[in-house]
């Protein structure tokens, strides 16, 4: 009998396979095979750690050694450091940008010190292609436990006792959203996980299928026992293939096992699920386009009443839940409800996984409880803002969220408190803007997105978002006029109320958001023809200041020959030949071309 002494843990969410993950698992397996040590060391490929910023990330067990950045040209010197002395690679270690200590257990590190990872406990701990290592996590134990000890309505009252609440936008009281699909009529039901992550930005529900589909299919089959419903549908955009294949997989091992499938358990419920892949259109996030979408129609939403619940897929009951929202149901069923809404606050309860972009040093995928600060994610998670440069905003909520300033980073996150200031918790994107971001610019980015996403059905959106951006892209090309920034409140105001679904209606939002916090932005590229950001090319006006050394690399790369002097004297930009490319201020080794 084989004796393992080791376990290498490496990370196969998607961050870090593009980063070389991949070669880095054929070169240790290669390397231990050289060094006799196949036999002794067991290579596990987990899913998604979080922590992207730092990946590929290698785990040594049992002392637990978090070596990031890995790269195949490490694996020799950790195979015969780590794995055959025994001793640990320093250079291989976090070090914290501060205080520059090397840190060896990533518990220890302050991004992971704040969180609370329950839905991705098992996310970067356990291979995801293998169910036996999930139950011996304690999975499936709350499928049993439903089939065993619990009716049908008593899953429904635990969950809503529990508080939680929808994690894909809307933040819909879970335990009712399931009151209203058990108590609909009918013999046939359907439960669906929308999976369809559109999001600029945002890859949490994509990690939490990579790492831990398990979860998901077990927070599914409870809700398909809680409704009565025996068949489901995982909704998942095309481009998540790594998500597809583990998906796949965890529902052949669950159906081999008898965990899915006919007379689950001995109890007589039966439950199978189907995988549909989605085309990657972003209005098949709201969910009656995605009920189209899924009976092979066009992905457009329809007004409601009838609302899902009551004729959803092919007419029939049906809920709808997003990937995170199932995921918190099987630790309500073995942990009870009282210990899940003891975390968070009075109305939003649990915890909420957030995926950090933009100019933040540590990018990647946090768990927190509800109420914690925005300051506390982006500082002391995020590790603040890259190149020591100053905070400007953060966009919560994707784009139908709202751009928040710096004088609301202390502000508790959740549902009700971020409307209340003009956002939304939206999916659980985050990214976080500095100084030299044009709010104005931004505004134009997520509706450019929203606008071209528009299904085209409803008049607000598909004219009302195309005439906002127009106005916006002349903003930003200086050709913005006096009566803008009213025609663009009036015309977003409309938008919100007339729009046939969620995602028109909140089209608008990161305009409006912008509008109240930076109008000053807005106000100086109208009125003085500025971008304060300096990141409105046809705004921006460059000069060489009296740093230049006269080397001349400048004039070589100017497209337009803009730019004129001898060598070793001040060169100078002629702004009526310019076209403002950025190609010199890219190049100047002296930093003595300013742009204004």
């Amino acid at each position: 009998m084989e004796h393992i002494r080791a376990h290498v843990l490496i990370c196969g969410g998607t961050g870090c396979v593009a980063s070389g993950s991949k070669k880095v698992e054929a070169a240790l397996q290669a390397e231990l095979v050289k060094k006799g040590l196949d036999k002794e060391v067991k290579i596990v490929e987990t899913g998604c750690h979080g922590f992207c910023e730092m990946g590929p990330l290698v785990i040594i067990y049992p002392e637990g050694t978090f070596y990031v950045r890995v790269q195949e040209s490490d694996v020799a010197e950790l195979v015969e450091t780590h794995l055959y002395k025994g001793r640990i690679v320093e250079r291989l270690l976090y070090k914290e940008p501060v205080t520059q200590e090397k840190i060896p257990n990533y518990s220890d590190m302050e991004f992971y010190k704040k969180q609370m990872r329950f839905v991705l406990a098992n996310c970067g701990h356990i291979n995801p292609e293998e169910i036996n290592e999930y139950i011996a996590e304690g999975g499936y134990e709350a499928l049993g436990k439903v089939l065993s000890e619990m009716k049908p309505q008593d899953v429904v009252e635990e969950v809503k006792k529990a508080g939680l609440r929808g994690r894909g936008g809307g933040g819909f009281p879970t335990g009712m959203k399931w009151g209203f699909a058990s108590n609909s009529p009918g013999t046939k039901k359907y439960v669906v996980c929308n999976a369809d992550e559109g999001d600029p930005g945002a890859f949490m529900d994509r990690s939490v299928l990579e790492g831990d589909p398990h979860r998901v299919i077990e927070g599914m089959a409870i809700c398909g026992y809680a409704i009565g419903a025996d068949e489901g549908y995982l909704y998942v955009r095309a481009e998540y293939p790594l998500a597809i294949k583990r998906l796949k997989l965890a529902i052949k091992q669950a159906e081999e096992l008898g965990l899915l499938g006919e007379n689950i358990l001995g109890s007589g419920f039966n439950f199978r699920l189907k995988i549909k892949e989605g085309a990657g259109a972003f209005v098949c996030g709201e969910e009656t386009a995605l009920i189209a979408s899924i009976e092979g129609k066009r992905g457009m939403p329809r007004p409601r009443p009838p609302f899902p619940a009551v004729s959803g897929l092919w007419g029939k009951p049906t809920n709808i839940n997003n990937v995170e929202t199932f995921a918190n149901v099987p630790q309500i069923i073995t942990k009870g409800a009282d210990w899940y809404a003891s975390i968070g606050t009075e109305r939003s309860k649990g915890t909420k996984v957030f995926a950090l972009t933009g100019r933040i040093n540590n990018t990647g995928l946090a768990e927190v409880p509800m109420g914690i600060t925005m300051r506390e994610i982006i500082y002391e998670i995020g590790g603040g803002i890259q190149g020591g440069k100053k905070f400007k905003a953060v966009q919560i909520g994707g784009p139908s969220g709202g751009c928040l300033p710096e004088s609301l980073l202390d502000l508790s996150v959740d549902y009700d408190s971020l409307i209340k200031v003009g956002a939304m918790m939206g999916s659980g994107g985050l990214v976080v803007m500095d100084e030299t971001t044009c709010m104005v610019d931004v505004a134009k980015f997520f509706l450019n997105f929203t606008q071209s996403e528009s299904c085209g059905k409803c008049t607000p959106c598909r004219e009302g978002t195309k005439r906002m951006l127009e106005i916006l892209t002349r903003i930003t090309e200086g050709e913005g006029r006096e009566g803008d920034i009213e025609l663009l409140e009036s015309m977003a105001k409309n938008i919100k109320t007339t729009a046939l679904c969620g995602l028109g209606q909140t089209a608008p939002n990161p305009v409006l958001s912008t509008l109240h916090y930076f109008r000053d932005e807005y106000e100086a590229h109208i009125k003085e023809k500025r971008c304060p950001a300096g990141a409105c090319t046809k705004l921006l006006n460059y000069s060489i200041t009296d740093a230049c050394k006269g080397c001349g690399l400048c004039k070589k790369v100017c497209p337009v020959e803009a730019i004129s002097g001898e060598k070793k004297e001040q060169h100078a930009i002629d702004s009526a030949k310019c076209i403002r490319c950025g190609a010199c201020f890219g190049k100047c080794p002296f930093e003595s071309i300013a742009k204004g």
